[in-house]
């Protein structure tokens, strides 16, 4: 295959394409799609949900995964509530429940490195965890009326963009930018591919794969507190339940990017163009009346999709490495 070729076939580039055919067919379908008001509520909708895929797309690559991302949402969340009911200081809520985040980032790490234990067992658990510190701290009790000052972050546009770009979407931009230079352009980034690929190996060329696995389980507990916030102060409501599942739509955007579940492979780009494309499906469904209670179907098509294909030459590769000699192909 010619070099000059071979950016036209890589998996962005169909990304691409997909998110312009998913216009396309968005604007032939309703007049609404390419609204300014219709654009903002997009990315008002799919904030929280685009923010905590920029984490996981450095954890997965680095060979691992969290599930936790959503529930450390809700617990952000219910930690909020409970904080604001008993009269705390904003500013003292934000900086416990971004040490909170942390924390729980940390917890994911240290039992994934210290213990060696996997980390899909690892954050199934601790989804279960923080799900439950959640329930504990708000139980059946619903918190609201915060306020304006912070709730209209969550529902407002950004000064000076017109009506287009929520809050959410600006955070998410500028983390999208941040995440891409050090995944792409530092050595910490290289570090990761590395160890996604090999851990073994990248311990042998001296890269500290415990210590960078867990630094990036903390910036995940980190980001996905900061996504609870900007949850609750866009719902204006802080209950136990607040993100409930989300985990799922975020490992599907993820693999959807392009990221390989094998870990050493994958982009910040193909995650971007898989959110838009994620965030115009689920707004097509939206906007042709599709029964919302089946749009999980959705996630789940999206996600068999991304791992059949992105990773099909991974496990090809695996399974003729499993077989006796004499049986490959």
């Amino acid at each position: 295959m010619s070099d000059k070729l071979r950016p036209l076939l890589r998996w962005e580039t169909g990304l691409a394409l997909v998110v312009v055919i998913i216009g396309i067919v968005g604007a032939s379908l309703s007049s609404q799609f390419f609204t300014s008001n219709n654009i903002f509520n997009l990315g008002l909708s799919n904030g929280e949900i685009a923010i905590m895929t920029l984490p996981m797309t450095l954890i997965v690559i680095g060979g691992e995964i969290d599930l936790s991302v959503a529930s450390t949402l809700g617990m952000s969340s219910a930690l909020l509530g409970y904080l604001w009911a008993r009269h705390w200081p904003m500013i003292g809520i934000f900086v416990l429940i971004a040490l909170t985040g942390l924390a729980a980032g940390a917890v994911n790490g240290l039992l994934v490195t210290r213990l060696g234990l996997p980390s899909l067992a690892v954050t199934i658990g601790t989804l279960a965890l923080y799900r439950g510190i959640a329930t504990i701290l708000l139980g059946p009790s619903t918190v609201a009326s915060f306020p304006a000052a912070y709730t209209n972050l969550g529902v407002n546009a950004v000064p000076f963009t017109g009506n287009d770009i929520a809050y959410s979407t600006a955070v998410f931009i500028v983390l999208a930018i941040v995440f891409g230079v050090v995944l792409h352009a530092t050595p910490f980034g290289r570090s990761v591919y590395a160890m996604g690929a090999s851990a073994e190996a990248a311990q042998f060329a001296g890269i500290r794969v415990k210590r960078i696995k867990t630094i990036l389980f903390m910036v995940s507990g980190l980001v996905c507190a900061l996504a609870g916030v900007l949850l609750t102060f866009r719902l204006d409501t802080a209950v136990q339940n607040n993100g409930l599942g989300l985990e799922l739509d975020v490992v599907a955007i993820v693999l959807l990017g392009g990221v390989s579940i094998f870990g050493g492979k994958g982009s910040v780009a193909g995650v971007v163009l898989a959110v838009l494309a994620f965030a115009g499906i689920q707004n097509v469904l939206f906007l042709t009346n599709f029964n919302q209670e089946a749009a999980g179907i959705v996630t789940g098509a999206l996600l068999l999709l991304s791992v059949f294909g992105r990773n099909a030459a991974s496990f090809s590769s695996r399974l003729r490495g499993r077989l006796p000699a004499g049986r490959r192909g």
